[in-house]
């Protein structure tokens, strides 16, 4: 018998990235959260994505095509009159750190998202990186999901605060990087970090490092998993919703959310959003397979795996 899919409903940007390193670059390619959210998830046959955004007339929805023949239902994707949200930026040779050069939210500046009916109960909801505001008007659209995940970043940490603390008291996880889990909780250690973060209401925090991996904090309990050593990296932009995207992914084939489901989950990220930086925008995922993406686990796990027995070292 053949599970029914776990629908998971994505909000977030659709966007166009002009993107720089010093190995490359790519003009007016596909980006945005819920672009790279959507490409890692659909690589698991149990998740039944859906998304949900804006872009404007000038977006190339042909180049969606792959998304849909993974069945990710596009139908909430709005096309108004205007230009798309794009962006560009440079990154330096380390690929750590960028330099913004400019960002045109064009009819992004306007949304609202309103989520079709046919989504509104859909069992796990990732609320992409978007004004906490608007995250809040999509909780309140949608019909009691047993999972709700979030994104942010510094600019609503600092802009949207007030919103940003309400939506964690209706949320079950957030994901942000180690430098947005210190400006949220005003605490410089990340460990103390989380556990601000989780008496604000998630249950699990994950702090995303980049290159150097992730952690989650559940309870009193922290897991991690290492970054994926890649001897060639193309295109940062994206890897860490594509981390979100392998994560809630998993958890959709997943009999039940508990750590053993979270741990894998953590290393599924990883997974997918090792990818995600093999090449420029969303076009590793066009060709890329759950099969492969199972292969690069096992080699997490050959990688982090040892056997010990500490009686040999105390008696």
């Amino acid at each position: 018998m053949i599970p029914t899919p776990m629908s998971i409903l994505v909000v977030g940007s659709v966007a166009l990235d002009t993107v720089d390193t010093p190995f490359g670059s790519a003009d007016r390619v596909l980006g945005g959260s819920a672009n790279y959210f959507a490409a890692a998830a659909s690589l698991f046959e149990a998740a039944s994505v859906r998304m949900v955004g804006v872009v404007g007339a000038d977006y190339p929805m042909a180049d969606l095509d792959f998304l849909a023949g993974r069945g990710v239902d596009l139908t909430g994707i709005e096309q108004a009159a205007g230009e798309s949200f794009s962006w560009k930026g440079r990154y330096h040779y380390d690929l750590n750190s960028r330099d913004t050069l400019w960002t045109r939210l064009g009819v992004f500046a306007e949304f609202q998202p309103r989520i079709p009916e046919a989504f509104r109960a859909s069992k796990h909801v990732f609320l992409g990186n978007i004004d906490p505001v608007l995250q809040l008007d999509v909780l309140d659209q949608v019909e009691s999901p047993e999972l709700v995940a979030c994104d942010t970043m510094n600019f609503w940490i600092e802009g949207s605060r007030d919103a940003l603390l309400k939506l964690l008291a209706r949320v079950d996880l957030i994901m942000v990087n180690d430098a947005e889990a210190r400006q949220l909780a005003d605490e410089p250690n990340l460990l103390k970090a989380a556990r601000w973060i989780r008496e604000r209401g998630p249950k699990w925090v994950v702090i995303k490092k980049g290159e150097h991996g992730a952690m989650l904090y559940a309870d009193e309990r922290i897991f991690f998993v290492p970054g994926f050593p890649l001897e060639s990296v193309y295109d940062p932009t994206g890897a860490g919703d594509a981390f979100a995207g392998g994560f809630m992914g998993y958890l959709a084939s997943a009999p039940t959310i508990d750590t053993t489901a979270l741990r894998a989950a953590m290393v599924y990220g990883s997974a997918t959003g090792s990818f995600a930086v093999e090449a420029f925008s969303v076009d590793r995922f066009r060709t890329l397979g759950i099969g492969e993406v199972a292969r690069r686990v096992d080699d997490f796990r050959e990688m982090t795996f040892f056997e010990h027995d500490t009686s040999t070292i105390h008696g």
